[in-house]
């Protein structure tokens, strides 16, 4: 591309009012993903798509916060259970081109469902306190997989199946945080590859995740430090917060309010 063009792109971004409120929530995303280890999708996508577009928001997301949380992920790897992973990740691997044709074709609002569903179900079946309880069976494992890579692809919302799967069992905050980013490594590297061919990095969609990758990546260095020493208690609580926060911002009904 031109450099012309591209000076070009960087100083419409700028110049878009929207810029600072995708920036403040860029921030506030990456800070929810250093702690958590997840828990960006659940605020960044509801909201992005809410100032820009779903088709928008997904792929800068995904540059975002998959170049930017790398250096942690692998960090993370010794502590994560691997008999665990596996089956999680090939399950999510195979469902992923689902949900990315689905962000190519279906209609943006109600991609905006979808994640208000998605979100709201995790919400109440967490609050209810239903857990997959024991040792995870290969045909949970696959199933959980599926629906993360489902809707991982359509809107990077693949965590809430993992959180409810993992969280219920005997690991830490530790194992659970390092089961969650070191899926998304396998997820993240996937979803680049078919973005791509769909044609869904756009030269728009690089330029915004440079603007957003800074404070995102600031923020979620922040976040990773304040993990340390945390208790499985507050991991717990956190995650269920930054679920009800999700539920509430990613209904369209209140679009007029906004």
């Amino acid at each position: 591309m031109p450099e012309a063009s591209i000076s070009a792109l960087f100083a419409a971004a700028l110049a878009d009012p929207r810029l600072p409120w995708a920036i403040a929530i860029a921030a506030v995303s990456g800070l929810v993903r250093g702690f958590t280890g997840f828990g960006s999708a659940l605020i960044y996508m509801p909201l992005i798509s809410v100032v820009y577009d779903p088709r928008l928001a997904a792929p800068t997301l995904l540059l975002i916060d998959f170049f930017c949380s790398l250096p942690f992920a692998i960090k993370a790897m010794p502590h994560c259970n691997w008999r665990e992973v596996t089956p999680v990740s090939i399950a999510g691997a195979l469902a992923l081109p689902v949900g990315v044709l689905a962000l190519v074709l279906v209609d943006p609002l109600i991609l905006r469902w979808v994640i208000s569903v998605l979100v709201l179900v995790a919400l109440v079946t967490l609050i209810v306190g239903w857990r997959y309880k024991g040792r995870p069976t290969l045909a949970a494992s696959l199933g959980v997989g599926a629906m993360a890579g489902l809707g991982g692809g359509a809107v990077q919302i693949g965590a809430p199946p993992l959180l409810i799967f993992w969280l219920g069992g005997n690991n830490n905050a530790t194992t659970v945080r390092a089961n969650i980013m070191v899926y998304f490594i396998v997820q993240g590297v996937l979803s680049c590859v078919l973005y791509i061919y769909t044609g869904l990095f756009t030269a728009e969609t690089i330029v915004l995740s440079l603007l957003m990758g800074i404070p995102f990546a600031a923020a979620l260095a922040a976040g990773a430090f304040w993990f340390h020493g945390s208790s499985d208690l507050l991991y717990r609580r956190v995650s269920y917060v930054i679920i009800a926060l999700a539920a509430l911002i990613s209904l369209p009904l209140f679009d007029a309010l906004r």
